[in-house]
């Protein structure tokens, strides 16, 4: 297995790295797991409103999928996390204008009572297989 922590995405903090990465890959089954992503920017900002949250950790799952030499294509399985259901319609919006397909991904959205950041209002993960 291959750990993915490239510089396109936020660094993880030295306490976590041993029991965090930002992706996994099976280089020889092309399966690519990521880890729930929230809306941190490279420098380690994390967006207020949930749009930008949204966008960014839609971007920061698109810098994994690229340094797995994967796209959008490839992914398989999206999990969407949110804290509030008020944000169910511009999730709607952001997979309508980012992530739409012929052949899209199986989806799951589910709202919780909070992520393990306070200030996260959105997690995405995904699963990527190449075909």
């Amino acid at each position: 297995m291959k750990t993915l922590n490239p510089s396109t995405v936020w660094t993880v903090p030295e306490q976590f790295r041993s029991i965090y990465t930002h992706a996994l890959e099976d280089p020889a089954g092309r399966t690519l797991y990521v880890s729930g992503q929230f809306g941190v920017a490279p420098d380690g900002q994390m967006k207020t409103e949930f749009p930008e949250q949204i966008e960014q950790a839609m971007d920061n799952v698109e810098a994994l999928l690229a340094a797995a030499g994967m796209a959008l294509p490839d992914v398989a399985k999206a999990t969407f996390f949110l804290t509030r259901a008020d944000d169910l319609p511009a999730l709607g919006h952001a997979r309508r204008t980012r992530w739409a397909s012929e052949t899209p991904a199986a989806v799951t959205v589910i709202i919780v009572a909070g992520l393990a950041r306070p200030d996260a209002l959105v997690e995405v993960e995904v699963t990527a297989v190449r075909t």
